[in-house]
């Protein structure tokens, strides 16, 4: 199983609506001043870039992403002439020799396969006393709507730990993280916790993005047969804490890591 990423508008349902109160919150911590020449890397569908555009008051931002169906619907819903949408990858930036300012990258760095070689792209497309930053989920702990997800696939099927994405992405940690930016020649490397409610209105609020086969956990999902998928929607219907509305109140967090070029 493979993880995809094609359809936009699947992964905003998914996870897209709460990347935004956690970009906000970590653009927040970054407070970078206003002007800058910023990048974003794995762009998605412009979720960041917007937030950039509309808060920070930069010269310019460019996005880069390696899907076609989230570059479509970034260029889709950020209509403002500042913001440029770029193919490209993480080990690949189509930028030139410092020429940024400001290079974020937001719920993208575990899904690169060569780290190590994605900060020395950074590192070269950012200028001297620019700063580089990203922010990851916290797979492994208090990322409840897919922790709670996996905990149940799991113990219906030991087989899935391997696709877990607390298993696969060791990197998601502030240790790790801050090891990573270090090593990269990076100075003054911080960490912090970033935390948001994630309510769903219902179960099927909850239950319906799991289905779209869009990222890990979904893809998971989608690739059960029928009566397996069945019995893993009603464990974790039972699961699942549901106040008498049927709301269900989950919380997330991301850790956020920072240097100076």
């Amino acid at each position: 199983m493979q993880d995809k990423w094609t359809d936009g508008e699947a992964y905003e349902m998914y996870v897209g609506r709460w990347s935004r109160p956690i970009g906000k919150k970590f653009l927040a911590w970054l407070g970078a001043p206003a002007g800058s020449h910023w990048l974003d890397l794995g762009c998605g569908t412009g979720a960041l870039t917007s937030q950039i555009l509309s808060a920070y008051a930069p010269t310019s931002v460019v996005g880069v992403e390696p899907s076609e169906g989230f570059l479509a619907l970034a260029q889709q819903q950020v209509a403002d002439g500042r913001a440029e949408f770029r193919q490209g990858s993480g080990t690949e930036i189509p930028i030139d020799v410092g020429a940024i300012d400001v290079a974020v990258s937001g719920l993208v760095l575990n899904f690169i396969p060569d780290q190590r070689q994605a900060l020395a792209e950074l590192m070269r497309v950012t200028k001297p006393g620019g700063t580089i930053a990203a922010y990851v989920w916290d797979y492994a702990g208090h990322v409840q709507f897919m922790r709670t997800f996996w905990d149940a696939a799991i113990a219906l099927d030991p087989s899935a730990t391997e696709k877990d994405e607390g298993v696969r992405f060791p990197i998601c940690r502030p240790g790790p993280l801050a090891e990573l930016f270090a090593g990269a020649g990076l100075d003054d490397v911080e960490t912090a916790p970033i935390d948001v409610p994630t309510p769903f209105a219902d179960f099927d609020d909850y239950w319906t993005p799991f289905l779209s086969g869009i990222a890990p956990a979904p893809g998971y999902c989608a690739s059960l047969d029928e009566a397996a998928r069945e019995r893993l929607k009603e464990r974790l219907r039972s699961t699942l804490p549901t106040d008498p509305d049927g709301m269900i109140l989950l919380a997330a967090r991301a850790w956020a890591v920072r240097g100076t070029r």
